[in-house]
């Protein structure tokens, strides 16, 4: 059986960013983006996905080929089911040892984890 570090080396993506659009993606989504392209990183955004093609099946496509995943928990985040669907993708991704990192925008850690206010 392989190495789970040699099975990472293998992966497509660094990074994949989980997000709700509406919330981060002008401002802080997309300038953290631009920070990690700038360190050289190949990072996965949702605008990479080919118009046309099935959007979920690229998703999780994109998801199983990242090495690690940060996750842009902010107010409406959990409020799109598309946000929910990812992290579950994220979450089995974690089983297998991958790194997921939470961002915690203008919301409080403890409302994530106690699911409180929108959560």
């Amino acid at each position: 059986m392989a190495s789970s570090s040699s099975l990472l080396d293998l992966k497509k993506y660094d990074v994949f960013i989980s997000f709700r659009g509406d919330d981060t993606r002008v401002g802080f989504t997309s300038h953290l983006h631009a920070a990690i392209k700038r360190s050289h990183f190949e990072t996965y955004i949702d605008y990479r996905i080919t118009k046309g093609n099935h959007v979920w099946s690229e998703l999780v496509e994109a998801i199983k080929d990242s090495t690690l995943f940060l996750v842009v928990f902010s107010e409406n985040y959990v409020s799109s089911t598309w946000c929910l669907n990812e992290l579950v993708e994220i979450m089995k991704c974690h089983k297998n040892e991958q790194v997921v990192i939470p961002v915690f925008y203008q919301i409080e850690p403890s409302h994530v984890r106690k699911q409180t206010g929108s959560y």
